[in-house]
Parts: structure tokens; C-alpha cells; sequence
């Protein structure tokens, strides 16, 4: 193996090559001097380039701790390290690589921010992840998180104007169905992306766009509201046609879904097309139909209207003279000098006061109703308590013999209902300031003269008492002086009714021998009577009192 080649032996080989060709020592000294100063060359090159990549060496050193300090700043963190090359580069490409993530999430979350601020704010241009700048000086933690934070807040935000215009459009949809009007179009004219029914184009939430949905909605309601009141007034007017031609029912059915409009509020009106412009036209040529049809039916329905108003005077007996009514319309009709809408006009107008003043005078008819009931089973219990044979066993006494003590019950309330009743009239009279007439007379008056009436009837009643208790007592002295108690007459103060009431049993009549007349029922034993000696003429046989005898 040979010898590595040194200075020293290549130094030797050259005083061999020297001594050979006789160089002169000072040639070979000048040489010697020339490889010296050669060698003192490259020592010193390379001694420069040493110093310089030292230099350089701690240059890249503090730049590395320089951008490490720089990027520890940046990413709000903290590093220790040895003051060695490699431990540096190490943490230096960590660091990087932090920064480089750190600077992606701040530029989605800040694209997002301008993204949806734009929208919010209605500018209409699209924003660019490279367009949103980042600030490198500032990639902390913390300042990430109030980004993410406002870019909560501006979701949110957008979550609710999104809401809001989702709503808008949801009311503005059902408003156009109701009205029958394009609903793209209108929408459109808001914003082009509210039409866009394929979201190609996410939905304009500006406030510019909210607000004009707004304005379209009060417009819409208002257009609602002013149809539904126009189609209500058709549909009124049509009824009152309807009752004035008398139209039939399956005609009516026809437009249900107008009149079924007439009592509804706006928020209940929901139909698809019912408040349609061709629906109001239509309902407009109806109404004019009918119109010009009731024109040629005018005279009909104004006798109608003077029978109508005529049966409500005679349901709640006020006087009105028909005849003389009728012969005035006939002459205002044949004289052409009145319109007759005007005249139909004004007997609705009468007939609406006839019914206001009937209801003013049903409570006292009713209580009048209630008297003459009354009166009416007071003169029938009279005709009854004078028919001697009222308790034999014929047809009908059992049902005779109850409606008496219902009758009793009820004549027993008469006088505080008469009572009760003129003070209704008096106080009616007080208000209206004109009588209370009933069949054309004062009603005062006819309760005055049943009040007086009773009065007698009960004085008439009082003195066939006393006469009935003289003759007992004549009776009775008569049988103790002759030891048989003559017959009794009839009393001379009842009178004999000629009115026969139903189910009221009736005796068979036969004369005495001594003249009187007699009623016996089918069950009563025959008594022979003797008569020793008249009774006075001033004595009147009364039968005792119903009550007490029954």
C-alpha cells in the first residue's frame, strides 16, 4: 500500500528533481519563497471563508431567533430552545408551519365575515377567500376567537333576516293566492333572487330587501282589505235583492262563496281566488242584473211591504187603516212623481220602526194575553158554580172539577196582574207620551172598566151572601115552628147564563108540584117537600157557596 502523499515527502522529492538538474540555491531558495507565500495564500483564503461562514453562521442564528421571537409575537405563544443550529431550525419550521395553519383559519373565518357582511349589507358583489387581507402581526388565539365570535353574530343575524324573509314571502304567497296576482312577479320586482325557485342564488337578506317586502305586504293587505269591502258590499246588496225578488235558495247557493264573505273579518279570509278581480266583476254584473230586475218588480214589492207592515200593526193590535195606506201608495205610484227605490226605501224605514215599537209593547201584551186568559176562566169557573149538577158523575166532571181548581189558583193572581199591568201602561204612556191603544181602544180604559166590573160582580156576590144567610135563618125558624124545613128557592140575585160550557154535565129539569123548577142529577134521590106556608117575598133561597160545599 503506498505512503500517503505529505508536504514533506513532496518537498524531499523536489531537492531530488533540484539536485538532478542542479538547480542553484538561489533559484531553489526564490522557489521555496514562492511555495511559501502559496501556502500563506490558501491558508489565509481559507481562513476567510471560515470567518465569513462563521459570520454568516450567527447572522442566520439571530435571524432564526429573530423570526422565532416574531413568530412567538404573532401566535401569542411561548418557546424555549438551546442556542444550537438544529434546535432552532426545528422549533423555526414548527413555528412556520403554525403560522401557515393559523393564517388559513383567520382567512376562512374573515371570508366568511366579509361574505355574509356583504350580503347583510346588500352590496351584491362576491367576495374571494384572496381578497380577505390578514393581519400576520396578530395570529393569537385570542383574536381568533373574537372572530369566530363575530362570525356567530352574523349568523345569527343572518339566520333571523333569512327568517324574517322566509316569513315575508310565506305572507306575500298567501296574500297572492287569495288575490289571485303572480306571486314570482311580484317578488321579483323586489329582489331577482327571491324568485329564483331552483337556489341558484342564495336569497337577498338586505335591509334594503326586508323593507321593500314590507311595503309589499302593507300594499297587499291594503289591496285585501278594500277588495274584501267592496265584495262584502256586493254581497249584501245581493241579499237584500235576494229577499226583495224572493229568490230561491238553490239560485243563492250559487255565490256562497261571496256571502259566505259578508260577516268574515280580513284575517279569515283565506280562500284560494275569492277575492279575484273577475270575482267582483262578477258579482258587480249580478247585482246590476238584479238591480234592473227589481226596477220592473218595484210596485209588487212595495204592496208587499205595506201587507208585511200591516200584519206587524195587527200581531200587536194597533189600529191602522189599510185601505186608506193602500189607496195613497196606489195614487203615488200611478202619479209617476216618486221613485219607487225611494218608496220601498222609506216603507223599510216604517217597518223597522213597527218592529222597534211592537218589541216596546210585547212585554205589556204578553201580561194582556195572560189576563184575558184569566178573565177568560173567570167567567167560565162563574158559568160553572151556578150549575147545580157540576159534581154528579157524568162525561167530563173529573176534568171540569181540576181546570175549577186550577182556575181558582189562577183568578186568585188576577188583581195584582191587572195591577202590575196598568202600571206597565201607565208608565209606557209616561214614556211615548200617547195612549196605549188595543184594537183602537185605550187599554186603561178597558182594564178600568174589568176593574170596575169585578167591583160589582164582588158587591153582587156579597149582597147573595147576606140574602142566602136571611133565608137560612128564615129556613130555620120555619122548621123549628113547624118541624120540617120548607124547600129552598132559588135565589133570585143568580143570574140564569146562557153560556153552555164544554164538558159542564147538565141535570134533567122538571116542575114540583108547588110550581118551582128543579135540576136533578142522575144519582139524587128524590125528596118529597112540603110546603105549610109560603115564604115572604123579601126572602131569597140561595144555594150555599161553592166552596163551602164543596
Amino acid at each position: 500500500m503506498p505512503s500517503p502523499t505529505t508536504c514533506g515527502s513532496l518537498l524531499q522529492e523536489l531537492q531530488v528533481i533540484w539536485d538532478e538538474i542542479g538547480e542553484s540555491d538561489s533559484e531553489r531558495d526564490k522557489m521555496l519563497l514562492e511555495l511559501e507565500q502559496d501556502c500563506l495564500d490558501i491558508y489565509r483564503r481559507k481562513v476567510e471563508r471560515t470567518r465569513k461562514y462563521k459570520a454568516d453562521l450567527h447572522q442566520s442564528l439571530a435571524d432564526a431567533e429573530a423570526e422565532i421571537a416574531c413568530l412567538v409575537s404573532a401566535l401569542g405563544e411561548h418557546a424555549s430552545f438551546s442556542r444550537q443550529i438544529s434546535a432552532i431550525r426545528s422549533i423555526l419550521e414548527d413555528l412556520r408551519s403554525k403560522k401557515e395553519q393559523r393564517i388559513k383559519e383567520f382567512s376562512g373565518i374573515q371570508f366568511q365575515i366579509a361574505q355574509i357582511s356583504s350580503e347583510i349589507a346588500g352590496n351584491g358583489q362576491s367576495i374571494n377567500s384572496v381578497d380577505a387581507q390578514v393581519d400576520e402581526c396578530d395570529l393569537t388565539v385570542k383574536k381568533l376567537g373574537e372572530l369566530k365570535a363575530h362570525l356567530r353574530e352574523l349568523q345569527n343575524e343572518k339566520n333571523l333576516r333569512l327568517q324574517k324573509v322566509n316569513n315575508n314571502l310565506s305572507t306575500i304567497h298567501e296574500l297572492s293566492l287569495v288575490l289571485s296576482i303572480n306571486f314570482l312577479e311580484t317578488v321579483n320586482e323586489v329582489h331577482p333572487s327571491l324568485s329564483d325557485s331552483k337556489n341558484v342564488q342564495s336569497k337577498s337578506i338586505s335591509n334594503d330587501t326586508i323593507a321593500r317586502l314590507t311595503g309589499v305586504i302593507h300594499l297587499l293587505k291594503q289591496e285585501k282589505q278594500q277588495r274584501l269591502q267592496k265584495l262584502q258590499s256586493l254581497g249584501n246588496a245581493l241579499i237584500k235583492l235576494w229577499d226583495l225578488l224572493e229568490t230561491p235558495v238553490n239560485e243563492q247557493r250559487k255565490v256562497d262563496h261571496v256571502t259566505s264573505l259578508v260577516s268574515s273579518s280580513v284575517d279569515e279570509v283565506s280562500m284560494l281566488g275569492c277575492l279575484a278581480l273577475d270575482v267582483i266583476e262578477q258579482m258587480e254584473v249580478e247585482v246590476e242584473h238584479l238591480n234592473e230586475y227589481k226596477a220592473s218588480k218595484m210596485k209588487e214589492l212595495v204592496f208587499k211591504r205595506q201587507h208585511e207592515l200591516e200584519e206587524i200593526y195587527k200581531g200587536v193590535h194597533m189600529d191602522v187603516d189599510s185601505d186608506a195606506a193602500r189607496q195613497i201608495l196606489i195614487s203615488l205610484i200611478d202619479s209617476g212623481n216618486v221613485d219607487l227605490s225611494d218608496l220601498l226605501s222609506s216603507m223599510d224605514d216604517q217597518i223597522a220602526k213597527a218592529k222597534e215599537e211592537s218589541l216596546s209593547r210585547k212585554d205589556i201584551l204578553d201580561k194582556v194575553e195572560k189576563w184575558k186568559h184569566g178573565a177568560k176562566e173567570e167567567q167560565w169557573l162563574d158559568d160553572y158554580e151556578k150549575d147545580e149538577n157540576r159534581y154528579s158523575a157524568g162525561r167530563g166532571a173529573h176534568k171540569n172539577l181540576k181546570r175549577a181548581e186550577k182556575a181558582r189558583i189562577l183568578i186568585s193572581k188576577l188583581p195584582s196582574v191587572v195591577e202590575n199591568l196598568i202600571a206597565k201602561v201607565k208608565a209606557w204612556e209616561a214614556e211615548k207620551r200617547i195612549p196605549f191603544l188595543y184594537d183602537k181602544v185605550p187599554l186603561l180604559s178597558i182594564l178600568e172598566e174589568y176593574t170596575t166590573q169585578c167591583q160589582k160582580r164582588e158587591e153582587e156576590k156579597r149582597r147573595c151572601r147576606e140574602q142566602k144567610r136571611l133565608q137560612e135563618q128564615f129556613a130555620a125558624e120555619q122548621e123549628a115552628i113547624y118541624g120540617s124545613r120548607p124547600s129552598i128557592k132559588k135565589p133570585l140575585c143568580q143570574s140564569t147564563s146562557t153560556n153552555t160550557m164544554a164538558g159542564t154535565p147538565v141535570g134533567r129539569r122538571f116542575t114540583t108540584p108547588s110550581g118551582r123548577h128543579v135540576i136533578s142529577g142522575g144519582k139524587e134521590r128524590r125528596e118529597s117537600i112540603r110546603v105549610t106556608k109560603p115564604i115572604p117575598l123579601n126572602y131569597v133561597a140561595l144555594p150555599k157557596d161553592d166552596s163551602v160545599s164543596h
